[in-house]
């Protein structure tokens, strides 16, 4: 008997190959060497002026962070977090500047979330794509359907800890200021990719601030 095809597959490997090309043209855009996740970074690619008012943007809407499973994963993500405002110019550069680099069409990504680490706050092993056999599913499933791409920038350098860490590659990006961090949440073939788990090490000393934009398959809702 054959399994059931994974939903969204198609689309995400038609993204997943068109993100891929785009950023093969873009000098400024480096893969890191790991072949069994694409995974990206641009160096400097928001303006200090530009994270410090989206920090200020975090501030004003940061509330403790949730999971689709809370009840499952108590303390399992301590940050802050919140939705920041899609009308302020800076948050619409930003759209703007990821839609450029990625040639995602903007009605593909979930409103820009700001993310506050303080000192000793993390957020454990996770993967960004969503599991279509939990209970979740049904709701995301008419929101946009399945992640293809995250898009993670950070907005500050922290004095120690705060590291990205890729758990089962062991890949780990430090913050820097105004860096984006891109990876594909699918393999090529648009099924999820588990070497796409990721965590926020705790920060050891200083603060934390971060904006992640996820894009669908499909038109979010």
């Amino acid at each position: 008997m054959t399994a059931a095809p994974h939903p969204d597959c198609k689309a995400l490997a038609r993204i997943g190959m068109a993100v891929r090309e785009r950023l093969a043209g873009q000098p400024a855009a480096r893969r890191f060497p790991e072949d069994r996740a694409e995974i990206y970074a641009i160096d400097n690619f928001l303006p200090i002026a530009s994270c410090a008012r989206l920090m200020a943007l975090i501030d004003a809407v940061a509330c403790p962070s949730a999971l689709v499973d809370d009840a499952l994963w108590s303390d399992y993500r301590t940050s802050y977090s919140g939705d920041i405002d899609e009308t302020d110019n800076c948050v619409r550069d930003l759209e703007e500047r990821l839609s450029a680099i990625t040639g995602i069409t903007p009605t593909c990504g979930e409103a820009a979330q700001g993310q506050r680490y303080l000192c000793g706050q993390y957020f454990h092993e996770h993967c960004d794509w969503f599991d279509t056999t939990a209970g979740y599913w049904r709701n995301e499933r008419h929101c946009g359907g399945q992640r293809s791409w995250t898009a993670m920038i950070y907005l500050n350098a922290v004095d120690e800890g705060g590291i990205t860490d890729f758990t089962r590659i062991a890949l780990s990006i430090p913050p820097c200021a105004g860096t984006l961090l891109l990876w594909n949440n699918a393999l090529p073939d648009g099924t999820p990719n588990p070497w796409t788990m990721h965590a926020a090490r705790p920060v050891v000393r200083g603060t934390k601030y971060v904006v992640t934009k996820w894009f669908r398959a499909r038109t979010w809702q």
